[in-house]
């Protein structure tokens, strides 16, 4: 019997005029992808690559990028859609991160900053590899994903890091757009009675506090989120937003090397930011082509309203009524 979904079930599906529509942007993706030719950036033109990272970086024009996000395979035995990974030794994993590195330095501008996401068996693999490239170590950011299988015999894996650089010592982080929105439980007030640290809304009581690299707010794409898809390590969109926020302006040109199933070419579209995304299996590209159709006619991302963050379960009640 075919697989029918539940009717809650949100999950992105592509049908056979899906697959039809997308047919051209896919084959200029191809084309783009094909060795051979440099590939041009035109203005605000937002570029999806179906090729291999290490094949399509040397071939765009230098110094360009002003924000770089990396989600590369993790070093684990997993498949990634037609490609299967097989877990290096360490040393194997910190040359393959050094390669694609290499490769991407040269596309980056002086103030640009790079955000690269790995698990805790890559982590300090990860971390040499950007210090051997000379890109300065700013901060790395450990972020709570919920969802994750128990054992018997070891700690559940329920978190992922993401290293922050910058190529050099003049670059741009906007603490202000990443403030995250908290409840207070404790509203102390001053001695005249007034709300001290904390505001009430018709909402509720809360609290916008600064971002730090502890991140406990992030809720993992499952089936009744209509952002999800099959991708197997898809990140969700309230955190590239995060980082598109906090180190980029509208306008400015979004590098993703192993863009996946499209997560940051979607986001920096819905916040008017340009995108670069590379990936090299056709299905997650076509994934990627239709959620970037579903985020020019929807710009909304979940737990991300009015301008800032809200902690997990915490959204507005018109935020809740609109996603719903």
């Amino acid at each position: 019997m075919p697989d029918i979904p539940s009717p809650r079930n949100r999950s992105l599906r592509l049908d056979i005029s899906d697959r039809e529509r997308l047919a051209p942007p896919l084959a200029k993706a191809r084309a783009l992808g094909s060795p051979g030719s440099r590939i041009e950036l035109g203005g605000a033109e937002d570029l999806v690559v179906l090729g291999d990272a290490l094949t399509a970086l040397p071939r765009l024009p230098p110094a360009v990028i002003d924000l770089m996000i990396a989600d590369p395979p993790y070093n684990m035995d997993k498949a990634f859609g037609s490609e299967r990974g097989k877990r290096m030794e360490s040393g194997e994993y910190e040359d393959y991160t050094l390669a694609w590195l290499r490769s991407a330095l040269p596309l980056l501008k002086p103030e640009a900053a790079v955000y690269v996401c790995c698990d805790w068996r890559c982590s300090g693999s990860v971390e040499r590899a950007l210090g051997e490239t000379g890109l300065i170590l700013r901060n790395r950011i450990t972020w709570e994903r919920e969802k994750g299988r128990a054992s018997e015999r070891n700690w559940k894996g329920a978190h992922e890091d993401i290293w922050f650089a910058t190529v050099s010592k003049e670059y741009r982080f906007d603490a202000a757009a990443i403030r995250l929105r908290r409840r207070v439980l404790a509203p102390y007030r001053d001695g005249e009675g007034r709300p001290k640290d904390w505001d009430e809304a018709s909402d509720g009581r809360y609290r916008d506090t600064a971002a730090s690299n502890l991140w406990t707010d992030i809720c993992v794409p499952f089936w009744s989120m209509s952002e999800n898809t099959s991708h197997p390590t898809q990140k969700p969109e309230k955190l590239i937003a995060k980082l598109l926020l906090a180190s980029s302006r509208e306008g400015d040109l979004v590098l993703d090397p192993f863009l996946g199933s499209g997560t940051t070419a979607v986001v920096a579209r819905k916040l008017g930011r340009r995108f670069v995304g590379i990936e090299m299996d056709e299905e997650h590209c076509l994934v990627a082509l239709r959620r970037l159709e579903l985020a020019a006619q929807d710009t909304r991302i979940q737990g991300y309203e009015r301008g800032v963050f809200w902690e997990r379960n915490s959204e507005p009640r018109t935020a809740r009524r609109k996603s719903g």
